[in-house]
C-alpha cells in the first residue's frame, strides 16, 4: 500500500507543518517539558492507520533484527579494573534486545515516510531550540526499530546521540515501562548519582508508560534511562529517529557492532570524531 504523511500523522491534532498559533503553542509546551526533565510526549501523534502500517512493517523486518545477549555498563565501555568496584563504570548488567538497522527500511515504507514527512524535522528542531541540528549520518542507525521480546529489556544507559525521537509502535502484553533520571549528567558525569540510580536508591527516577502512536522527544545523552523487562508473547516495537549537533556523525565501531552485529567502512573512517567528551 502507498502511504502519504497525512495517512500516518494526525495533522489535525498536531499541525507541525502549519506555521501559526497552534503550532507555536505546541512547541512551547514541548519546550517546557524538555526544560523540566529532558522528555516530552505527544500522545497519539500517529493516526490509527499510521500505527497499523508501522506494526505491519515492523513485523515484516523483525527477522532482520540483530539480537544480542551480553553484559554492558551504562556507557557501553569496557571494564576498567583501575577504578573502584563501586564505580558505575564497573557496574555491568545483562542486556538482551534487538535492533533492526536502518538499511532495512525502504524509502517508500511508512517509517521513512514519517521521517520525511512535511514539517517533521523542522518541528523537532524548533522544539529542541538547537541551531546545530542534523539527521544522524549513520547508514545503520538514522531511523531504526527496536524490538524486544519476553524477558528482554534494556538496562540503564546513556545515548550516543544528543537528541532521540521515538514513536511507540506496539507494546508487549505487560512490562516495558520507560524509566529515566532527568538531566543526571548535564555539565559533568555525576558518577555518584549515577551509582545511586544503578543501586535503586536515587529519588530522581521517573516512570513513563507510552502507548502506540505516541511521539517522544528525549535528551538521552544527558538522562540515564532504561526499558523494564517485558512479559508476554507479543513483541514491543519502538521506532527511533536520531538527530545530532554535528553533520556527518556516526556511531563508534565498537558500539555499532554491539547494537547491529556489523559495521561499515564509514564507522571506522569517522571513529573518534564526537563533538563532546562524555563517555559512550
Amino acid at each position: 500500500m502507498d502511504f502519504i504523511s497525512f495517512d500516518l500523522i494526525d495533522y489535525d491534532r498536531f499541525p507541525i507543518n502549519q506555521p501559526g498559533p497552534e503550532r507555536d503553542a505546541l512547541i512551547e509546551r514541548v519546550r517546557a517539558e524538555l526544560a523540566d526533565d529532558g522528555c516530552a510526549v505527544l500522545k497519539h501523534f500517529l493516526t490509527a492507520q499510521g500505527v497499523a502500517a508501522l506494526v505491519s512493517e515492523a513485523d515484516g523486518v523483525a527477522p532482520k533484527g540483530h539480537r544480542s545477549f551480553n553484559r554492558t555498563n551504562a556507557y557501553f565501555t569496557k571494564d576498567d579494573p583501575s577504578l573502584p568496584a563501586s564505580d558505575p563504570r564497573r557496574q555491568f548488567f545483562d542486556r538482551s534486545n534487538a535492533f533492526v538497522p536502518a538499511d532495512n527500511f525502504c524509502k517508500d515504507g511508512p517509517l521513512r515516510k514519517i521521517h520525511d514527512s512535511l514539517g517533521f524535522d523542522g518541528f523537532i528542531q524548533d522544539c529542541l531550540e538547537e541551531p546545530k541540528f542534523h539527521r544522524y549520518a549513520d547508514p545503520l542507525a538514522d531511523v531504526i526499530v527496536n524490538l524486544a521480546e519476553e524477558g528482554n529489556g534494556f538496562p540503564w544507559h546513556f545515548d550516543t546521540n544528543n537528541f532521540t525521537v521515538t514513536i511507540a509502535i506496539q507494546n508487549a502484553e505487560a512490562g516495558g515501562a520507560f524509566e529515566y533520571a532527568p538531566h543526571i549528567r548535564k555539565g559533568d558525569e555525576n558518577f555518584a548519582e549515577v551509582a545511586r540510580v544503578l543501586d535503586g536508591t536515587s529519588d530522581l527516577i521517573k516512570v513513563l508508560n507510552l502507548e502506540p502512536g505516541d511521539l517522544q522527544i528525549f535528551r538521552g545523552r544527558y538522562s540515564l534511562h532504561r526499558v523494564a523487562p517485558l512479559v508476554g508473547s507479543r513483541p514491543r516495537y519502538v521506532a527511533i529517529f536520531s538527530y545530532v549537533e554535528e553533520a556527518n556523525m556516526v556511531d563508534a565501531p565498537e558500539r555499532t557492532l554491539q547494537l547491529y552485529g556489523r559495521t561499515l567502512p564509514i564507522h571506522h573512517e569517522r571513529a573518534g570524531q564526537r563533538a563532546d567528551a562524555y563517555l559512550d
